[in-house]
Formats: C-alpha cells, sequence, structure tokens
C-alpha cells in the first residue's frame, strides 16, 4: 500500500506519541522529514534525532521533550499543505502561530525552515504546518 502524504503521517505520529506521553516515536525517513525534525530540535520541540538505516529507506527516531512537570510541549500541530490543496505564503503573509510564541514550518529554496529564519532570510515558501 502506497502512502500519499509521508509528511501527514509523520505530524500525526509525533502528535499520537505527545499525547501519549512517549519518550521516542519512529518516523519514515526523507529530506523533508529530517528538515522538519531539524527545525523542531532547533527550536526547542524535541531533544533530538537519529536516523536509522534499515537497509531500505531508513527511520528517524525522535527524542520527544517535555516539561519539568511532564507538561507537553507541543499542544497543536497542524498540516496546512495538503496533496490537494498546497498551500504557498510569501515572506510578508507568514502566519505567526499563537502571536510568536508558536512556529511556523515551511519548505524553501534554502530547505525546510522556521518562520523566523524565513524572515530573516526574506524567503517564502510552502507552508508544511504549524507547531503550537
Amino acid at each position: 500500500m502506497s502512502m500519499t502524504d509521508p509528511i501527514a503521517d509523520m505530524i500525526t505520529r509525533i502528535r499520537n506519541a505527545v499525547r501519549n506521553q512517549t519518550d521516542q516515536v519512529r518516523v519514515l525517513n526523507s529530506k523533508v522529514a529530517r528538515g522538519i525534525a531539524e527545525v523542531l530540535k532547533t527550536e526547542g520541540y524535541i531533544s533530538g534525532y537519529d536516523v536509522i538505516e534499515d537497509g531500505r529507506q531508513g527511520l528517524i527516531r525522535i527524542d520527544l521533550k517535555y516539561g519539568p512537570a511532564g507538561e507537553q510541549l507541543i499542544h497543536v500541530l497542524k498540516r496546512e499543505s495538503k496533496p490537494g490543496c498546497r498551500v504557498y505564503r510569501k515572506v510578508g503573509d507568514l502566519p505567526r502561530p499563537l502571536a510568536g510564541l508558536g512556529i511556523a514550518i515551511l519548505t524553501t529554496p534554502r530547505g525546510v525552515l522556521s518562520d523566523r529564519q524565513c524572515r530573516e532570510h526574506k524567503v517564502g515558501g510552502e507552508l508544511l504546518c504549524t507547531v503550537e
């Protein structure tokens, strides 16, 4: 069975793992998935990630992060652009989730970046997801 949207699958696995207070989650490896994991790591939403080679596509093991009392750091993780309806944003039209406390993740000509990095580099792109 083929998967039509591996990014949505990754986002759903992370959302479910956070809801279940799981320490780690494994997702399918791709260049965009590694980019999303890198943005989540630099913004402080996850502890880290490792690429696991399995002889096929590979997996990414994501180490989730929680607050000091075990509270969730990721409350809402929403897929914005879908295969049936792509969403593109210019640098001036980038969303500010939670009035700047959350992040938006975009894929740009410079790679996968957060909305803060896109404003810094003055580049727009496809809005993949928002994290609150």
